[in-house]
């Protein structure tokens, strides 16, 4: 999917045939924030007022803004993959941590 960027954001680009236009929201985040337009143009531009929106009535409420991707997650894999992995990365002399960021840098070039 292709996404606009701005101030850190990520904002989808969709089209509804029913209605002749285009939307999109603020991607990544928990909260809700959508816009729309008739050209990408447009839609960009949208985006971009929603961001600023966004982090404007967040600094106005004392809320601090959803981060898109704080950089870190847990996923879970089992005693035993775990084990073997840790193996792995003990044996290319790295953390579990650097083997894992190693692995999905290299499985992610192409995004």
């Amino acid at each position: 999917m292709n996404y606009f960027d701005y101030k850190t954001y990520k904002g989808s680009i969709k089209a509804s045939i029913e209605d002749n236009c285009l939307y999109g929201k603020i991607e990544f985040i928990a909260d809700l924030v959508t816009y729309e337009a008739n050209t990408i143009d447009e839609l960009k531009r949208e985006f971009e007022k929603a961001v600023d929106d966004y982090l404007t009535t967040c600094h106005e409420h004392g809320i601090t803004p959803k981060n898109t991707c704080k950089g870190s997650f847990n996923v879970r894999i089992g005693s035993d993959l775990h084990q073997r992995l840790l193996a792995k990365a003990d044996a290319a002399g790295t953390s579990l941590n650097d083997y894992l960021k190693g692995i999905i840098e290299k499985d992610t070039m192409t995004i």
